[in-house]
């Protein structure tokens, strides 16, 4: 089924929140459907790298699980999980800089996680999205180095450090598109995976200033997805309802899976109906 449609997949940015790709990706997996390119920002742009670099969706949630100790983990069996010492690497502190992390060892467990060091040597085409900060303006990567190009599309400010790349300061793609699926209207179907989740009902409770600054960065995300989506709306658009999620609560992976089940059925009775009436 959908052998000769172009499926465009767009996978957005969240945080850990972002995990919640996996599953879905699972879906392309079981209806044996291959994007014809992806297009991703910030977790978006890590996910759609594994993926295009031809790790399956299930190989990269055996990926996270080996490196996540969950609430039933006695200390002996998080002990075994020697991967999990590597969670603890990635978030390389630099105090007294411009951000919390560096973000150069999460970047090398890419780098060894997919084996490729360009996009062209990617089994799928990638369109990785960041920000030029001293611009204002979108910038998109498609060639040359990968690592890089991911890493600045994840700098999220105040967390990660910027990156500079050939004289310009790059942050977090999703100060203009966090999910971009306008980048791929050339495909027959585009796919938009955005899992920004929600930040909760909690009226006359006052955030502390961390949570201020995430906040405020996600409220005018979801600004941007809302306007694009009038301007060039996806022909499949999920948007699974994470709720309770911090940037950095990858630990809970089982929690994100679980509230991404509903969108999981919903994806796969979207994909056959499209598929369906493009045959």
């Amino acid at each position: 089924m959908g052998e000769d449609i172009r499926i465009g997949l767009a996978l957005g940015g969240g945080g850990a929140k972002g995990l919640a790709h996996i599953p879905l990706l699972r879906v392309f997996d079981e209806m044996q459907l291959r994007p014809h390119r992806i297009a991703g920002t910030s977790i978006g742009s890590v996910i759609g790298a594994l993926y295009a670099s031809g790790k399956s969706g299930e190989r990269i949630a055996e990926g996270v699980a080996r490196m996540i100790i969950s609430k039933g983990d006695s200390f002996r069996d998080a002990l075994k999980k020697r991967d999990v010492l590597k969670w603890v690497e990635f978030f390389d502190i630099e105090f007294g800089k411009s951000a919390l992390f560096k973000g150069d060892k999460f970047i090398d467990f890419l780098y060894d996680a997919m084996g490729v060091q360009t996009f062209e040597d990617l089994e799928i085409p990638l369109q990785v999205v960041a920000t030029d900060f001293w611009a204002a303006s979108q910038v998109v990567f498609d060639s040359g180095p990968l690592l890089p190009a991911v890493k600045a599309s994840m700098g999220l400010p105040g967390v990660f450090t910027p990156v500079q790349i050939e004289g310009r300061v790059l942050i977090d793609g999703g100060g203009v598109n966090p999910v971009p699926h306008d980048l791929l209207a050339d495909c027959d179907v585009v796919v938009a995976i955005d899992v920004m989740g929600s930040l909760g009902e909690h009226p006359g409770k006052v955030p502390n200033v961390f949570r201020s600054v995430l906040g405020t960065f996600d409220i005018m995300q979801n600004s941007i997805i809302a306007e694009k989506r009038k301007t060039c709306p996806p022909d499949i658009y999920i948007r699974p309802e994470i709720e309770g999620i911090d940037i950095l609560d990858f630990y809970k992976a089982d929690v994100i899976y679980e509230q991404t089940q509903p969108s999981v059925e919903r994806l796969r009775g979207e994909l056959r109906r499209v598929l369906k009436g493009r045959a």
